[in-house]
């Protein structure tokens, strides 16, 4: 059995080993793999195991060989899913691997925005503390979230986490979400009122053609010019341009992304320069812990497989 990794990089950052998968077999691990390079780096392999690299219709043509598709990942849009079921290839994602990491970093994101804690880390390594009269500087303006309305776009097993984290700070939370939930203890509101009423809008939806700049000028305008955005989602769900507008123009308070429409960075994203907007490196589902617990679902599912039981199966 060859098993190829055709983005390792994309997965580890020097301090994680692919190992439990040898026991499947051979293991030929690349760093990272061009989208042209895909079919050649598979060759005659029976297993895939992929974060981002595109496995097209032509690589499985290519790749007569190919039976399974393992994804490090919970979506798997960079799978032709239709090629893959014409060719009889089984394709199974991560799910649900990464929430207490996304969880932990919205709240980063909305506690740096609320402390205005970036701009006290850059005061304090100025010197400003120490030429200050009195013994607590506080220029910049710090906000409690207790009481505050914390609306979850998205109810999935992060948005769920997300909304109870909120509940647990003392925060009023409502939910916008598609489909209804059973058990959902929180006011389920329309996509306005979730807009209009929020002190802090943070995006826990999958990116599709509903959601597709769901942030862009006319929904921005609803908002509190108070309110701050996290977006840990999907960059693709924010138009850039329409909140690096609002964020300089004062119409929102804050911003905080992990997610870009083009990843890595483009350099000339407005979000770059824009007032009170923090942006990280899609970093939220990196935590090593998080990583450790991705890999040992995918050889899971891998083992699954191989024992003719697909578990977390897409197709």
């Amino acid at each position: 059995m060859k098993i190829v990794i055709p983005d390792w990089s994309t997965m580890s950052a020097e301090n994680m080993g692919f190992s439990v998968f040898e026991e499947f077999g051979e293991v030929v691990c690349c760093g990272m793999t061009r989208p042209e390079e895909a079919a050649q780096k598979i060759g005659d392999a029976q297993i895939v195991l992929v974060n981002k690299t595109p496995i097209t219709a032509q690589v499985m043509e290519q790749c007569p060989n190919l039976q399974y598709i393992g994804l490090f990942a919970t979506g798997y849009n960079n799978i032709d899913i239709s090629a893959a079921n014409a060719h009889g290839i089984t394709v199974c994602n991560a799910g649900a691997y990464s929430t207490h990491a996304v969880v932990q970093h919205t709240f980063a994101l909305l506690f740096a925005l609320a402390g205005n804690l970036y701009r006290y880390r850059d005061a304090v390594n100025a010197g400003e503390w120490e030429r200050s009269e009195t013994f607590s500087y506080f220029p910049y303006p710090v906000h409690e979230l207790w009481g505050k309305t914390f609306a979850v776009i998205g109810y999935g097993s992060i948005g769920r986490h997300v909304a109870k984290a909120a509940d647990a700070f003392g925060m009023h939370v409502i939910v916008h979400t598609r489909s209804v939930p059973k058990d959902c203890p929180y006011p389920l509101v329309t996509q306005e009122e979730a807009f209009r009423q929020a002190d802090v809008l943070s995006i826990h939806c999958p990116l599709h053609a509903e959601t597709a700049h769901l942030i862009r000028r006319e929904t921005l305008a609803m908002m509190k010019p108070s309110a701050y955005l996290i977006n840990t989602a999907r960059g693709g769900i924010v138009e850039e341009q329409a909140l690096a507008d609002a964020l300089n123009a004062g119409q929102l308070a804050g911003a905080g992304v992990d997610v870009l429409d083009q990843e890595p960075m483009s350099p000339d994203t407005p979000l770059k320069t824009a007032k009170n907007c923090i942006i990280t490196p899609h970093i939220a589902w990196s935590a090593l812990e998080t990583r450790e617990r991705l890999v040992q679902i995918v050889a899971d599912n891998l083992r699954n497989f191989l024992a003719g039981h697909p578990t977390n199966q897409v197709n």
